[in-house]
């Protein structure tokens, strides 16, 4: 174990500069370890992650000094559950701080978690099951965004357009802002500006009262989120594809819709795909 891993753990750096906030990310399910793969290796979550970031343009380099470059300035990551809870099937999870973002720009969550799957891709097989990323609502100005980027992730809602019919999976989705009752208060609003969107591949509607598969709860402390929960809304989704790719234009699209109705803080949004029922 390195000594990166040794103090892993979510929070946030003291001296970082004024970013539009935390991205946090969890992936849950089974990561079957490449059998050349050395637990012990210097190549930890942090440092594939941070490599990887760089290696994609993502990473800001130069946050430090207070300007930005990048996506994201790197913060923490590590394998299994950082707080060393038992019964989990978390995988991995990932800490950054993103850059402000442009009034045509959704938050990254897109490249974040595809850099997440890929960092955690890297050492074993994965098999996931749900995708947890906190959003950092409070950093999106909706009143910057030009009419033509009302939502800025419709403008890439067609990489998800050739694919296989058969590769659609139905998700719950849960969106979470801990304490704050702006969800609750908004949840209709919500769920219609997610219906009025004008694009057909991905689907939202209101979940029936007993979802499949519960949340997972968040593996960090309640005061680094506005935690505990207490006003949630759970929707059922149906994606294009299973993939990282396709939770993080998800988790993109509704925080753009929450920021437009007022919500101002962080938002915990879990994705979880729907066990199969046996015919």
């Amino acid at each position: 174990m390195s000594e990166q891993d040794a103090i892993a753990g979510p929070g946030t750096a003291p001296t970082a500069p004024r970013t539009a906030g935390t991205m946090f990310a969890a992936l849950y399910g089974e990561l079957i370890p490449y059998s050349w793969h050395d637990p012990a290796s210097e190549h930890d979550a942090y440092q594939l992650f941070h490599q990887r970031s760089l290696a994609m343009g993502w990473l800001d380099e130069r946050a430090s000094m207070g300007e930005a470059s990048g996506l994201w300035a790197m913060n923490d990551a590590g394998w299994g559950h950082p707080r060393n809870a038992s019964e989990t099937d978390l995988i991995s999870w990932f800490q950054v701080e993103a850059s402000g973002v442009a009034g045509d720009r959704p938050l990254p969550v897109q490249p974040f978690l595809r850099c997440a799957w890929d960092t955690t891709a890297h050492i074993g097989t994965v098999r996931l099951s749900a995708a947890q990323v906190l959003l950092p609502v409070q950093g999106l100005d909706a009143t910057a965004r030009p009419p033509q980027a009302a939502v800025p992730s419709l403008q890439t809602i067609d990489w998800f357009g050739e694919h296989d019919p058969q590769a659609r999976a139905t998700v719950t989705i849960r969106v979470d802002i801990g304490q704050d009752p702006s969800v609750s208060t908004s949840a209709t609003q919500l769920v219609d500006c997610l219906a009025q969107l004008d694009q057909s591949l991905f689907g939202f509607r209101a979940d029936e009262p007993a979802s499949p598969d519960p949340a997972p709860a968040p593996p960090f402390d309640d005061s680094f989120w506005n935690g505990p929960s207490r006003h949630a809304l759970t929707l059922r989704g149906e994606l294009p594809e299973w993939s990282c790719d396709a939770v993080g234009w998800v988790a993109e699209t509704v925080a753009d819709c929450a920021a437009h109705l007022g919500v101002r803080a962080p938002l915990l949004l879990t994705v979880t795909r729907n066990r199969a029922v046996p015919a």
